[in-house]
C-alpha cells in the first residue's frame, strides 16, 4: 500500500511555505498526503517558537499523538520548523514516541531521515546549512518548478533568516542569519506557478524588504514579479519599518496587481521601548511612512503586530501605543502580551517586570481600541463594488463562496456558480467584525482567462 504522511503545520506563513516544500519532497518518495493522521505512516509537527503559546501547544500536540505510536510502533513522528531548531535533542530526551527532530534548514533531507529511521536510528539534524554567502538558492534548482499550489494561491521564499536581532526575538537564533535568493532563481518559480494555476503569489522572508542580490532590491524583485504575464495578484510579508521607503510605496500604488495590503509591525509606540527593542526606528519614522502611504494610496489596509508588556513599559509608554493606533487605523492587528524567548537578549537582560494582570489588561484596551477602528473601516465598504479572488466553498452556506478583497478582507459571495480562482467585481451588502458579504455585480473573470 502506498504510505501516507500527514503534516501539521504551526506558525506563519514561512511554516506554510516549508509544509508545502516538504509534501513535495513526500510525494517524490512516494507519500501520498493524507488529512486523516489516524491513517497515516508518517505524522510530521512543522512548529514555531514565537511565542510560548505555540511551543506549548506543539508539546500538548506530541502527547496527543503517543496513543496512536502505542497502537502502531512503526508509526514515524518529526517535528520540524523552530521550535525542533530551539529544542533539539531536548525533544527526543521528552518525548519517546519523536523519532526525528530536524530545523528548518533540514527539511529537504526528509529522504535521508526516513531512511536512518527505517534502520532504528532516532535522527536530529539541527545543524545550518553553510551561509558563508549572502546570497544562496536555498531551493536547489531541480526543485525550483516544483513549487506548491494550494487552491489558487502560492507562496515563495525569498529570503531566510534575519539580521536584525531584535531583543524580543527568537528567529535569528531558529531560522539563522539572512541570506536571498537570486532573482532568476525566483521569477522562474514565480513563472512555473503562474502556468499551474496560481492566481495569487505571496513573497515571503521574515524581513522580506532587506532582500539584496547584487544589484536587485526588493523594489526591484517586486517590480518584476508584477510584470509577470497572468499574475493577477501579489503580496508580500513581512517587511520591516526600517528598510521601508517611499520608492516602494510608490510601486505599490503604481501596479494594480500589487495589492493595496500591507503588515508592518510597530511594536511599540515609545521610541524609549523601541531602543530597547533594537527596532533602529522612531514612533515618527514610522507615522510618517504611514501618512505618506495613505496620501497617494488611500484604499491602503494596513496590518501591524505589537507587543504590550515589553520589560520596563510604563502606563506612559503604553498610551504611546494606543496613539499609533489611532493614527495609523490599522484593518487588523496582532497583538501579544511579551514573553521572553531562549537566547534573546531581553530574556538574559531584562527582567519579566510587567505584572501579567497589567499585560492582561493592557491588551484587552488594545483589542478593544482596535474593534471600535475596525468596525468604522469596515462599515465604510458596505455599498462599495469590490474585487474578490474566490479561494473557497463556504463551509457553512450552500452557495456561497469565500474570498479576499485585494486589501486582504474575507469575503462570503451569494452565488454558488463561482470557482476557486475567479475575481469577482462584488457588491459588499453588509458587514459583521472582520467579515463581509457581497453579491456579483458582473460575470466573474475565469480562473484561466
Amino acid at each position: 500500500m502506498q504510505p501516507k504522511a500527514f503534516i501539521h503545520t504551526f506558525g506563519c506563513q514561512m511554516n506554510e511555505h516549508d509544509s508545502g516544500r516538504m509534501k513535495e519532497v513526500l510525494e517524490a518518495e512516494g507519500y501520498a498526503l493524507t488529512a486523516d493522521k489516524e491513517e497515516a505512516s508518517l505524522i510530521l509537527l512543522n512548529t514555531c517558537s514565537v511565542r510560548e503559546n505555540p511551543e506549548n501547544k506543539v508539546y500538548s500536540h506530541l502527547g496527543q499523538l503517543r496513543h496512536l505510536k502505542k497502537a502502531s510502533p512503526e508509526l514515524v513522528i518529526g517535528v520540524g520548523g523552530c521550535v525542533a531548531q530551539q529544542e533539539g535533542e531536548a525533544i527526543l530526551k521528552r518525548e519517546k514516541a519523536v523519532d526525528m527532530v530536524f530545523g528548518p534548514d533540514n527539511y529537504m533531507r526528509l529522504p535521508e531521515m526516513l531512511e536512518r529511521v527505517r534502520e532504528g536510528e532516532r535522527v536530529l539534524m539541527t545543524k545550518w546549512m553553510p551561509r558563508d554567502k549572502k546570497i544562496q538558492n536555498f531551493i536547489p534548482e531541480e526543485w525550483v518548478e516544483r513549487g506548491h499550489v494550494e487552491g489558487c494561491k502560492a507562496y515563495i521564499a525569498i529570503t531566510k533568516g534575519c539580521d536584525n536581532f531584535c531583543t524580543f526575538c527568537v528567529v535569528p537564533f531558529t531560522r539563522g542569519r539572512e541570506v536571498s535568493r537570486e532573482p532568476d532563481n525566483i521569477l522562474r518559480e514565480a513563472r512555473d506557478l503562474v502556468n499551474r494555476g496560481a492566481r495569487e503569489i505571496w513573497l515571503l522572508g521574515q524581513n522580506v524588504n532587506s532582500y539584496q542580490a547584487g544589484e536587485w532590491d526588493f523594489c526591484a524583485l517586486l517590480d518584476a514579479v508584477s510584470e509577470i504575464d497572468g499574475l493577477p495578484r501579489i503580496r508580500f510579508t513581512s517587511p520591516h519599518p526600517n528598510d521601508w521607503n517611499d520608492r516602494l510605496s510608490d510601486l505599490m500604488a503604481a501596479r494594480p496587481n500589487i495589492c493595496n495590503h500591507l503588515h508592518l509591525p510597530f511594536q511599540a509606540g515609545s521610541d524609549r521601548l523601541l531602543h530597547l527593542m533594537n527596532r533602529r526606528h522612531t514612533v515618527e519614522e514610522f507615522l510618517a511612512k504611514v501618512r505618506y502611504m495613505r496620501s497617494i494610496n488611500p484604499e491602503l489596509e494596513l496590518t501591524t503586530d505589537l507587543i504590550v508588556g515589553f520589560p520596563t513599559e510604563t502606563e506612559e509608554d503604553f498610551e504611546g501605543t494606543l496613539r499609533v493606533l489611532e493614527e495609523a487605523e490599522f484593518s487588523q492587528i496582532f497583538p501579544f502580551k511579551y514573553s521572553p524567548r531562549p537566547k534573546t537578549k531581553a530574556a538574559k537582560h531584562f527582567a519579566d517586570d510587567v505584572p501579567r494582570r497589567v499585560k492582561e489588561d493592557r491588551l484587552a484596551r488594545v483589542i478593544a481600541l482596535q474593534e471600535r477602528i475596525n468596525a468604522e473601516r469596515v462599515a465604510r465598504y458596505v455599498g462599495t463594488v469590490q474585487e474578490v479572488l474566490i479561494d473557497s466553498a463556504n463551509p457553512k452556506q450552500r452557495g456561497a463562496m469565500n474570498g479576499r478583497t485585494d486589501g486582504h478582507r474575507p469575503v462570503t459571495v451569494m452565488d454558488g456558480s463561482l470557482e476557486i480562482g475567479d475575481l469577482a467585481l462584488v457588491r459588499i451588502t453588509s458587514a459583521s467584525g472582520h467579515w463581509l458579504t457581497g453579491e456579483p455585480v458582473e460575470q466573474a473573470i475565469p480562473a484561466m482567462c
